[in-house]
């Protein structure tokens, strides 16, 4: 069995909901659930977390995982893009972890209503496919061919993408996806060499939507609530 390190970024200054990846859901910091949750996967040999915070350090830690450098102040701003992010990462890890790595799993905080099992099945897909990262997506509810437009210079709506033959069903129409945070799995040198995901061999896993919601708003996170909530009263 291949092992793979397991990484979560979460920077400290979320403008949405502020305090978010130590907040508390369902009596566990949001950032406890995904150290929890890639712990249960047999491929993860450590979980290590990217963080700009002091207080997202400690909490990290109390749940197990590996806070070995504080991340740059350049890498935590608004628009710092998470890709680089990643890159950090992997030259720390190439220069530090102490034995080579075929993959780097990426779990973002935001989303902790996945189940060990998905994260599993993006490991298995990376490890049966020619590709250079797992993505997790779930089918869209909207397609760009069929019903979402866009404002053109004239000032109309159009389709986003127009075809020449009308379309009266969306089942008439390619099925198209909505990326989730759920998990990623990546080659560490394609992490390097490339300036973003889709500039390589990119394979999917769907993931049901009702495990795929990304924490971003307040509403959020009362609807995680809600969702575990119900399933502890199942």
């Amino acid at each position: 069995m291949k092992k793979y390190p397991a990484l979560i970024c979460a920077r400290g200054g979320s403008k949405g909901v502020p305090g978010k990846n130590i907040r508390k859901l369902a009596g566990i910091p949001l950032i406890g659930h995904a150290i929890l949750k890639a712990m249960e996967v047999e491929n993860i040999s450590e979980v290590f977390v990217s963080t700009d915070s002091d207080e997202i350090a400690e909490v990290a830690r109390k749940y197990g995982a590996i806070v070995p450098f504080r991340r740059p102040e350049y890498l935590a701003e608004d628009d710092s893009p998470e890709w680089k992010v990643w890159q950090h990462a992997v030259r720390y890890l190439q220069d530090n972890y102490g034995k080579p790595f075929f993959g780097m799993v990426v779990i973002p905080a935001t989303a902790p209503l996945r189940s060990a099992e998905d994260i599993r099945r993006c490991v298995e897909t990376f490890e049966e496919n020619d590709c250079d990262c797992v993505i997790t997506v779930t089918e869209a509810h909207r397609s760009p061919y069929f019903n979402m437009v866009l404002t053109t210079e004239d000032g109309y709506s159009h389709l986003v993408i127009e075809r020449e033959e009308h379309v009266f069903r969306r089942q008439d129409v390619p099925v198209v996806y909505d990326m989730t945070t759920v998990a990623y799995v990546v080659h560490p040198e394609f992490v390097l060499s490339a300036e973003n995901i889709f500039s390589g061999k990119v394979k999917h896993v769907v993931i049901p939507v009702e495990r795929a919601l990304d924490i971003d708003t307040e509403l959020d996170f009362k609807i995680a609530e809600f969702l575990l909530k119900s399933v502890g009263e199942k």
